[in-house]
């Protein structure tokens, strides 16, 4: 917020804020992502007054935002609302009339590794069934929601006396008070105002005595009975790519994006964070499709990189491009030069609303342009353009009307620090928490960071991690409760207390799901007894959870 726009905000709490009085719930929930519709949902189902505040005008999150090939390392592993929502998907695309552009038959025959015959649950969807079925959940139940509402992120945006948060204050001067809060954002823009441990970036690896956290530029463990990929490898560049702008001239400068400075030396811990990209949902369906433009400001410096992997020997195509209903895509990064907008998201976590609105846009931008290099530019080869230019944005999916969702996959950027901090030696099962609330069963898993020059003169990406878990393993309690001294009635599902590998595994959306629905059993029950979040019995909080078929081994 620019201090001109910061002092019209504090001016109107001053004058206007003490003649209205706060609206009061048992449980307010900040933001809409799927954890937040979990936790509400959960919340109106244990007869507490809920509300869900969701900042933009869409509810879902990444899940209705385009991430529709659910990421889930085990099937089994998912309980409670989270399947119900799954089941409910299973349920939309049973009915023929929700198959508009292909046939179900012809989808479901084809090679849908997420879907098994005979299963209670569908695993792929699109962005707007996903968002149907969230709405027809939410309305069965009593759930308050408010759009467009973003906290004021000062310090007279939440207010706290003796450990316990009373109010919270929106940008438009609107103030709500709860029993119980819970942020369930991507960014942990509450838990920072309200004062709470955290962290951004990478740990070094000596922090927590791990091996995958850090810089990973040259890593490999064989200290892990090679469970761990090369990982400097992966999503990289083909050999001897030239980073200058004039090739093999240094004096002439680099190209755009790569950092000045080496990666910095293996292990050692950072600010730095995983690169983000939007999901797209794409469709070759000549009907649906809105082909890949060139965007105003295209500059080919912006690409160059691109197009010389390909003339160093490239011969794959930059993304996963997986199947969903109805001739529709998600589509991820792949390789060394693809959706993801490696460095240039830094700054996001703590940013102002205005500031990452520039890089959400900047990421839109990078990725429009990247889209119709790969199908038009003459310097790519034939045979990627002949791909990619069959494929555009959809018509029918999002708001803007010009197939982009505004909806950032924001993988990773602030996490608290509590008690207990999630690690490596958790996801490995080297360390088993006792008060379980939900299961991740997810890879280690860190897009690259950072691009960079080697030793030797040429470009290399730094970052990745794709690292196994044996199966799924418990998240504790602690992980989702910030310490006490701090908040007794906050709870955190989604910037969990975990190091940055760690968090690479949680950070699923149907464990955020499972997350959320178990922050909100742990909200009421804590309602009801009157107590502090951290004084919750574990005993009576499982209690509940498996009463709520939530699925704790």
């Amino acid at each position: 917020m620019n201090p001109r726009k910061w002092f019209f905000s504090f001016l109107f709490l001053i004058l206007i804020s003490p003649h209205l009085s706060a609206q009061s719930y048992d449980i307010v929930i900040y933001g809409g992502t799927s954890a937040g519709i979990a936790a509400a949902i959960q919340s109106s189902r244990m007869n507490k007054s809920v509300l869900l505040i969701e900042p933009s005008q869409r509810l879902g999150g990444l899940t209705t935002g385009g991430l529709g090939a659910t990421d889930i390392g085990n099937k089994q592993a998912i309980g409670g609302i989270a399947r119900e929502f799954y089941q409910l998907i299973k349920s939309y695309y049973s009915k023929d009339e929700n198959w508009k552009w292909e046939k179900r038959e012809e989808y479901m025959t084809g090679r849908q590794a997420r879907n098994k015959e005979g299963e209670d649950a569908m695993w792929t969807f699109e962005p707007s069934a996903a968002l149907q079925v969230y709405l027809q959940m939410l309305a069965k139940e009593k759930v308050e929601i408010l759009f467009g509402e973003r906290l004021l992120r000062t310090s007279v945006g939440v207010k706290k006396s003796d450990g316990v948060i009373q109010t919270i204050t929106m940008e438009s001067g609107k103030t709500f008070s709860g029993r119980m809060f819970m942020d369930a954002t991507y960014e942990g823009d509450l838990l920072a105002t309200a004062g709470i441990s955290y962290t951004v970036g990478r740990e070094g690896n000596d922090q927590y005595k791990e091996s995958l956290n850090g810089v990973q530029a040259n890593f490999y463990s064989p200290t892990l009975e090679n469970k761990v990929s090369h990982n400097a490898i992966n999503h990289n560049f083909v050999a001897r790519v030239d980073p200058y702008i004039e090739k093999g001239k240094p004096e002439s400068g680099l190209l755009p994006n790569i950092s000045h400075q080496g990666p910095g030396i293996d292990g050692e811990g950072d600010n730095k964070v995983q690169a983000y990209c939007f999901r797209m949902c794409l469709t070759d369906h000549p009907d649906n499709r809105i082909p890949f433009h060139k965007p105003e400001g295209y500059d080919e410096k912006n690409y160059e990189l691109l197009i010389r992997n390909y003339e160093a020997g490239e011969k794959t195509l930059p993304w996963i491009n997986s199947a969903m209903p109805n001739r529709k895509t998600d589509t991820n990064n792949r390789l060394g030069f693809s959706t993801d907008f490696i460095g240039q998201n830094w700054d996001y976590p703590e940013a102002s609303y205005e500031e990452r609105e520039k890089i959400v846009e900047a990421h839109r931008n990078y990725q429009q342009g990247l889209m119709w290099t790969l199908a038009y530019h003459p310097r790519m080869p034939q045979w990627v353009r002949d791909v990619y230019s069959k494929w555009g944005m959809t018509k029918d999916e999002f708001e803007r009307g010009d197939g982009w969702q505004n909806q950032l996959y924001i993988r990773e950027a602030r996490r608290m620090v509590s008690d207990l901090v999630m690690t490596q030696y958790h996801c490995e099962g080297l360390e088993k928490v006792d008060d379980g609330i939900g299961l991740a069963a997810y890879g280690m898993d860190s897009h690259h960071i950072q691009r960079y020059v080697d030793a030797n003169g040429f470009v290399q990406n730094e970052g990745n991690v794709e690292a196994r878990v044996e199966g799924p393993y418990p998240i504790s309690y602690r992980a989702i409760i910030p310490k006490k001294s701090e908040a007794k009635n906050l709870l955190v599902p989604v910037c969990v207390s975990a190091s940055h590998i760690a968090f690479g595994s949680i950070r699923m959306e149907p464990v955020f799901m499972v997350l959320g629905q178990s922050a909100a059993i742990a909200a009421s029950l804590s309602i009801d007894e009157e107590i502090a979040v951290q004084d919750l019995p574990y005993e009576k909080l499982k209690e509940v959870l498996l009463k709520n078929k939530q699925r704790l081994d």
